[in-house]
């Protein structure tokens, strides 16, 4: 695939736009505000160069939580990514909420949005622009939640999944694996 200058120099604007967005968002203890969450539509291709361009934006690892608004245990340990982002984004932690929603249904936009309002997620949150499914194939996952584990290369460290019935994962364990980095 050939890419020109001009989609690359428009690439490189929406991830800057991204960029610039997810900083202006970043959390602080005194100001969780609902109205400063939002909800950025990327390609997973953008989504790549984002995890891989983490180090330059100063950050020592990237947590990525595939999840669903349609998703009960999803939506049942989100605050566990809250707490995570709050207690280890000063050291270094990148927080992405990434949304598998369908972007065809807006009702599962909405819902989508209006959820991470109500959790005030204030780190940044992508909703994967991609035809609905296709997420779980460039993941390699069968089923949600999902934590993935970036280091700052934007290479994969660690993954957490539900794909094996006879070992489920839990946010714990996510948090213990982050303390083990962190918490040196």
């Amino acid at each position: 695939m050939k890419f020109s200058f001009r989609s690359i120099s428009l690439l490189a604007l929406v991830l800057a736009v991204a960029g610039a967005a997810h900083f202006a968002d970043a959390p602080r203890a005194a100001d969780p505000a609902p109205d400063r969450v939002k909800l950025v539509s990327l390609k997973y291709s953008a989504l790549q160069i984002k995890l891989s361009e983490a180090k330059k934006d100063h950050f020592k690892y990237t947590l990525v939580d595939a999840w669903a608004s349609n998703c009960g245990p999803c939506k049942e340990n989100f605050p566990h990514l809250i707490e995570l982002n709050a207690k280890y984004g000063p050291k270094g932690l990148q927080v992405i909420s990434l949304s598998l929603d369908d972007t065809t249904n807006p009702k599962d936009v909405e819902a989508a949005r209006d959820f991470l309002s109500k959790k005030k997620a204030t780190f940044l949150n992508v909703l994967l622009d991609e035809e609905f499914g296709v997420g779980y194939e460039k993941l390699n996952i069968n089923a949600i939640p999902a934590v993935f584990l970036f280091g700052p290369d934007g290479e994969e460290v660690k993954r957490f999944t539900m794909d094996d019935v006879n070992n489920q994962f839990t946010y714990e364990q996510v948090e213990q694996e982050i303390a083990k980095i962190f918490d040196k």
